[in-house]
């Protein structure tokens, strides 16, 4: 089969790899339909990961139909069409039964990661009957290819760790991919403001069009001082960091009012600096978290129910034949005004 190899640094290969076989009782082994490209993959190809070691095939987002499945797999069946979940689940071990799926002893983020990933023909998925959902064959399954990471990541680390509540204010720095998550979910929670924060004048209008109420220009300290007129001079209730470079986050930390909460999602690859010179007295709250997926289904319901246009994240279409080309068009966003980018396989259209 074919696979899409991390190298090394700045390597990305297309090239043949064996089909994956069921190794153990619990695993499934899926034939892809759809996967995607995610910034944590540009962070692995920067070389921000080094626990993803060069040969390991990308990707943690997709789609497809089971092939095999392991003899103790009793909730899935060949022929069965799944969303894989970005994070592996044991369901068993200590961190599993506190909701912690990203901490899973015997699992986490380890798809594209640790082990191989769904940039390829087929994938082996590991705990397979806590780690895939059955999809209706009626599903479009470029919105379902969302629900694998980037709306539980912007609903989980953003939304909720941001603690979002009725009336409040929130600021969302970062209009990429699962900015625009954060910002469909928080919807559900009806905020007073919800302000887009970005360098790119185009995700800032396409933000404006999936329901922010403000958007802002993130150009030097103009942000911070267009946020504060926004709120009154107070600041934001929840300041949502979807970048992951030092100084998104520090304009986070400018923008929280006293008693707000700085809700980091972005994947950091070097230190930020945090003034609690200033902070010290501020009540803020500050979280971090990598996605669990415990909202999968709830978020699944609500894609399937209409209530979230998941679909419209996607904004390049690629076969997987031309899937350098589309790390090329992901990885150059501010040039090709990419989001999302959706990879089929060949046959498909």
């Amino acid at each position: 089969m074919r696979a899409l190899v991390y190298e090394g640094p700045g390597q990305p290969v297309l090239r043949d790899k064996p089909v994956p076989q069921v190794q153990a009782p619990t695993d499934a082994v899926v034939r892809i339909t759809r996967t995607t490209i995610c910034g944590t993959d540009l962070h692995i190809l920067k070389g921000d990961v080094p626990t993803c070691l060069p040969g390991t095939t990308l990707g943690h987002e997709g789609v497809g139909v089971i092939e095999a499945v392991g003899a103790a797999v009793c909730g899935f069946a060949p022929g069965d069409a799944v969303l894989i979940s970005c994070i592996t689940s044991c369901a068993r071990c200590e961190y599993c039964r506190r909701g912690m799926y990203s901490h899973c002893a015997n699992g986490g983020w380890i798809l594209g990661h640790k082990i191989d990933g769904t940039q390829a023909e087929y994938v082996r998925i590991p705990h397979a009957d806590t780690s895939l959902y059955h999809v209706p064959a009626n599903a479009e399954e470029a919105a379902l290819v969302m629900l694998s990471d980037i709306l539980p990541t912007g609903f989980e680390c953003g939304v909720l760790n941001g603690k979002v509540a009725p009336g409040s204010s929130v600021a969302i720095v970062g209009a990429g991919p699962v900015g625009l998550a954060a910002l469909m979910t928080a919807q559900f929670y009806s905020p007073a403001q919800i302000i887009m924060v970005d360098i790119d004048p185009h995700r800032l209008e396409l933000s404006r069009r999936f329901g922010a109420s403000h958007t802002v220009r993130a150009v030097d300290r103009a942000a911070v001082k267009a946020v504060l007129e926004l709120t009154g001079g107070v600041g934001v209730d929840t300041a949502i960091e979807a970048v992951g470079v030092p100084a998104t986050f520090e304009l986070c930390a400018d923008i929280v009012a006293p008693g707000g909460t700085v809700a980091n999602v972005g994947v950091h690859g070097c230190k930020a600096d945090l003034h609690l010179e200033r902070l010290w007295s501020h009540n803020i709250t500050i979280t971090t978290r990598l996605v669990d997926t415990a909202a999968t289904p709830q978020l699944l319901r609500a894609v399937l129910a209409g209530r979230i246009d998941a679909a419209g994240l996607v904004s390049h279409r690629f076969r997987f034949s031309d899937i350098l080309q589309a790390y090329s068009c992901f990885g150059e966003a501010a040039a090709s005004g990419a989001l999302k980018v959706l990879i089929s396989a060949d046959h498909l259209t």
